[in-house]
């Protein structure tokens, strides 16, 4: 047996090192051999106490380090312990939402498949191909309920799953946008502000419009500024006002910290709009089918890419991150991509 004492690499901490047998234990102080004393306060005589202690017959205890044991997690308890740290991270609202939804719907499925004991490996590849193709759902929200199943679980049978790619639904921008805004009008004024903001501004009604203040308006340069938390795109976003907003907004401006669509220091509730939409298009006369809150904006982008026909312009004032988001917008809309002299001539 031989021990020896060493200082630490950066000549503030010592150590008292023991070799046992050719292992080594370290120490920083008496503790071990109740002795009070510390080896930055006197190493010499920390020293000599081990000594002492050694030649009685002490010797250092070698310590187990614990065996990690991993609690063996059934499927729906994986599951959900992925959801609940979604909750708990720097997610949107809607991803969050999906994720509870999609443990919901698990729960019920594996319910009725007596699955709910099951473990990963115990789960077959036709179990999440019944589960994702589901006839309740379109092939759109099959498509959703893969992809977020996969972020929650890494699982190569889930990779392997293939969903047919839904048909692209083309969104007809409104022909009568002054005719319609005045109907809406008649039936609530906060409403009309909205549609009149999404399409002239195009900013997205129940995220930006929802949450807009009049400290984000500057009405003598006629701006509405956004900061990137503000938005979909995490961009700063900067958006000019068109004159016939300016004079609505400045007949309702009251305080900068009010929220413009509901002049309070609270905005509404994230379903406000959608439950006032449905409201208003149970009784309108005037709607054509499939007209939707969004396709006021989707008809203000229209009228920008047809004015401009410049697709970074289209990018800026819709607030895409990327291009390529701006492309598949465009051709999810009634817009010309080319003229009749483009075609080929016989």
């Amino acid at each position: 047996m031989n021990y020896n004492v060493t200082k630490g690499r950066d000549g503030k901490r010592a150590f008292v090192n023991v070799y046992v047998n050719g292992k080594r234990f370290r120490f920083t102080s008496g503790q071990s051999i109740n002795v009070q004393l510390k080896a930055s306060e006197n190493l010499d005589l920390l020293k000599s106490a081990f000594e002492l202690k050694l030649f009685e017959g002490w010797r250092p205890e070698t310590r187990k380090k614990p065996k990690n044991v991993t609690k063996s997690q059934s499927f729906i308890e994986e599951l959900t312990e992925s959801v609940n740290a979604v909750q708990s991270g720097h997610y949107s609202y809607h991803h969050k939402r999906d994720c509870r939804w999609i443990l919901k719907e698990w729960t019920a499925f594996s319910t009725k498949k007596n699955l709910k004991a099951s473990f990963r490996n115990e789960l077959r590849q036709e179990d999440f191909i019944s589960f994702t193709h589901q006839s309740k759902w379109s092939k759109r929200t099959q498509k959703n309920v893969l992809t977020i199943l996969r972020c929650l679980i890494k699982d190569e049978k889930l990779k392997a799953i293939k969903i047919k790619r839904p048909a692209t639904t083309l969104h007809k921008p409104i022909k009568d946008i002054p005719g319609i805004l005045n109907d809406i009008k008649q039936f609530n004024d906060r409403l009309y502000l909205c549609c009149l903001l999404t399409y002239g501004c195009l900013l997205r009604p129940h995220q930006e419009i929802r949450l807009l203040k009049w400290s984000d308006i500057d009405l003598d340069r006629g701006l509405i500024s956004l900061s990137g938390s503000r938005n979909k795109s995490g961009r700063n976003r900067i958006v000019p006002i068109p004159s016939y907003i300016k004079v609505e907004l400045a007949d309702r401006y009251t305080q900068r910290d009010r929220y413009v669509l509901r002049d309070s220091l609270t905005p509404y509730s994230r379903d406000y709009l959608k439950a006032l939409w449905r409201r208003y298009k149970q009784q309108s006369s005037c709607l054509k089918d499939g007209v939707i809150l969004y396709s006021f904006r989707h008809s203000g982008s229209v009228k920008v890419f047809e004015k401009t026909g410049s697709l970074q312009k289209h990018q800026q004032v819709m607030g895409h991150s990327d291009m390529k988001v701006s492309l598949t917008y465009l051709r999810g809309l009634e817009v010309k991509q080319f003229d009749v002299e483009d075609l080929p001539e016989l």
